[in-house]
């Protein structure tokens, strides 16, 4: 049985109308409340735990009374529990709810990714050079690892969330961030391309013009835009349900990473048709991971707003 802890801070004048809302509801459980035990800020304690199908009500509800705004709130997950027969109860009533994720967690978890600490470009500049080693190299492993390096989707979802919740803040100051790293990332690895071709680094193969890696970066077709697509599907919802290993799936299927690294790389080879290539292969990538990331989020709150209606419905009172 998945569940959420909450803990709270609120003031004094508020504390009995909170007290009413999580007593009353039928999803909330281990319910406590210390008056006058909590400090910085003061006020009282209120803790419970809260079923997760029922948890973006719950959260819905006290923020509605404000409860963020005079006190404080903070959310965790819990990682197990020991349900008794009222717990079970309350779960099996969710229905089909048991399985709605936490929006409030969600967006937490993307906001998360929109911090642009020195260490974001410095992890997308590391990634950019490991794939220009494997584009010269003609090594697959090498573009797969660098696909794991980057941290690019971090911003690149920011942005789908800042287009869906309509903050234009968030989704400038992700932009900002992609366009500043991919330009870092493609200068730096461009003067690393200079010096492999300068001292001769690159691989006989890749020096006849035999290119596989290369050739299946920058050559943009149909198949980039499905890829990607479905990459930015798999990412909302592998966030939404918090599953790393179909994140991981995502960051080694999309080739922003590997397109800009064979930018440079097509670059300081004077091959302008491949740099182009790649080029419009990463613009297509960030343009269609943030629009399908949009829409797949607006997508799975409509979706689940559907099944509480319905379920509500069915139940004759609140889902």
């Amino acid at each position: 049985m998945d569940v959420i802890h909450v803990r709270a801070v609120s003031p004094p004048d508020l504390t009995d109308r909170v007290e009413e809302f999580l007593a009353g509801d039928p999803y909330v459980l281990n319910l406590i409340v210390s008056r006058g035990a909590a400090r910085s800020p003061d006020g009282d304690s209120v803790a419970c735990d809260v079923l997760t199908g029922a948890a973006n009500e719950v959260l819905r509800g006290l923020r509605e009374l404000r409860l963020d705004v005079g006190g404080s709130l903070v959310v965790e997950p819990v990682d197990m529990t020991f349900p008794g027969r009222a717990s079970e109860a309350a779960n099996r009533r969710l229905g089909p709810l048991t399985g709605a994720p936490v929006w409030e967690q969600v967006e937490a978890r993307i906001r998360s990714e929109g911090r642009y600490a020195p260490s974001f470009y410095l992890y997308l500049v590391a990634a950019g050079l490991i794939g220009s080693v494997g584009i010269v190299t003609n090594s697959q492993i090498l573009i797969v690892g660098a696909m794991v390096v980057g941290p690019e989707y971090g911003a690149i979802v920011s942005v789908a969330l800042g287009i869906d919740r309509r903050h234009g803040q968030m989704a400038r100051r992700g932009l900002e961030a992609l366009f500043k790293g991919f330009l870092l990332t493609i200068t730096v690895t461009f003067l690393f391309s200079l010096l492999i071709r300068g001292f001769g680094f690159e691989s006989q193969a890749f020096t006849r013009g035999l290119r596989p890696v290369s050739d299946l970066i920058n050559t943009p077709n149909f198949f980039s835009f499905a890829v990607a697509a479905l990459a930015g599907v798999v990412g909302i919802v592998s966030l939404t349900e918090a599953r790393t290993s179909a994140l991981l799936g995502v960051f080694i299927s999309v080739t922003t990473i590997p397109a800009a690294a064979a930018v440079s790389v097509s670059t300081a080879f004077g091959s302008w048709s491949e740099a182009w290539g790649s080029l419009v292969q990463l613009l297509v990538n960030i343009a269609v991971l943030i629009a399908v990331g949009a829409l797949a989020l607006r997508s799975q709150r409509a979706i689940w707003r559907r099944v509480g209606r319905r379920h509500a419905a069915r139940s004759g009172g609140r889902a």
